[in-house]
């Protein structure tokens, strides 16, 4: 008899959203726990998700959501003890080469670097205050992670760049509209903060 299909979940983010960097270690954790398989899917959410879902760019935000957003991150912030910066140096930033090397990674190297990967762009951006849509920034974390180089190369690839339109439009299929957001058997967990959900979820 065959060993059952472990279950997968669909994780749906934006390499530049802060809120992705704030769930991203804990969903991992979660998600082995329970042995679950994750699928990455990296998402053009400003220039793909947003304009089918309603979703508006943070510059074009009433200044209450903006500051409530503020207040948010710093509250999520003490409270995961994690470093960051509410309003760091480069951002907004495209996510848009950022993804493609993630993508690029997960097909080359798997799910397990892919998600190192991703782990370190998350920071790069808000902890550490480096511009991820800098060639020579995401070659270093490439080179921190012990990845080939060539996978920069290989992130601008048909290839790559049709799964970044294919994984977008996935996520629109889904019902997503924000990021990250977590798919388990069609059902959506929006925002890290629903995680605990996701792991009851899982644990049932």
């Amino acid at each position: 008899m065959s060993a059952a299909k472990p279950v997968t979940v669909d994780y749906y983010f934006a390499p530049q959203s802060p809120w992705a960097y704030l769930g991203h270690t804990r969903f991992v954790e979660i998600a082995k726990a329970a042995g679950a398989a994750i699928r990455v899917l990296p998402v053009d959410l400003g220039g793909k998700v947003f304009p089918v879902s309603g979703g508006l760019p943070l510059n074009k935000r009433p200044k209450q959501r903006q500051a409530y957003r503020l207040l948010e991150l710093r509250r999520y912030s003490d409270y995961l003890q994690l470093p960051l910066n509410t309003q760091p140096k480069f951002f907004p930033v495209s996510g848009d080469d950022a993804a493609c090397l993630i993508i690029a990674v997960d097909l080359h190297d798997g799910t397990e670097a892919a998600l190192s990967l991703t782990a370190a762009i998350l920071a790069a951006v808000w902890a550490n205050e480096l511009n991820i849509a800098d060639e020579k920034v995401l070659a270093s974390l490439l080179a921190d992670q012990g990845l080939s180089a060539k996978r920069l190369e290989q992130a601008h690839s048909q290839t790559v760049q049709e799964r970044y339109e294919a994984d977008s439009q996935l996520a629109i299929d889904a019902g997503v509209f924000g990021a990250p957001s977590y798919v388990l058997d069609g059902e959506i967990f929006w925002g890290q903060d629903r995680l605990d959900f996701l792991e009851r979820c899982l644990a049932a």
